[in-house]
């Protein structure tokens, strides 16, 4: 079952146009994945690890305007596991609707935050990885 968070959409999140701004989708999806995160545990278990989850891809689909005022969920969950990277997939709703705002894709790679590089995902990282992959 995906990860729920919500955001309830504010004044400075519109544009001239009084919807939100596409470059705020960006952070409500950030927001989200750390809400995910820090729920599961994840981030103690990286900081552990000298992991940090880096972006290489973010693919993003505009479906529908969102206005001040409302109430967005944000479903997050993992939809693959790589040998190097990882994809969440994330769809943002208005809140008691089935209306879907926007939906993303977003692939990333964890970096070894001693060395810089991204490292495999194999072992117990691919083990804790796992554990958040739904049917």
């Amino acid at each position: 079952m995906p990860h729920l968070t919500q955001i309830k959409v504010r004044g400075y999140h519109l544009d001239i146009y009084q919807h939100v701004n596409n470059a705020r989708y960006l952070e409500f999806l950030e927001e989200a994945r750390w809400s995910y995160l820090e729920d599961a545990g994840d981030v103690a278990f990286f900081a552990e690890m000298h992991l940090a989850w880096v972006i290489v891809n973010i693919n993003i689909n505009y479906r529908q305007a969102a206005t001040n005022g409302q109430t967005l969920n944000i479903a997050t969950q993992f939809s693959k596991i790589g040998g190097k990277s990882a994809v969440i997939h994330q769809v943002i709703s208005i809140a008691g609707s089935d209306v879907v705002v926007a939906d993303a894709d977003i692939t990333f790679v964890c970096l070894d935050q001693r060395t810089g590089k991204a490292v495999a995902i194999d072992g117990e990282l691919l083990a804790r990885l796992s554990t958040h992959l739904t049917d």
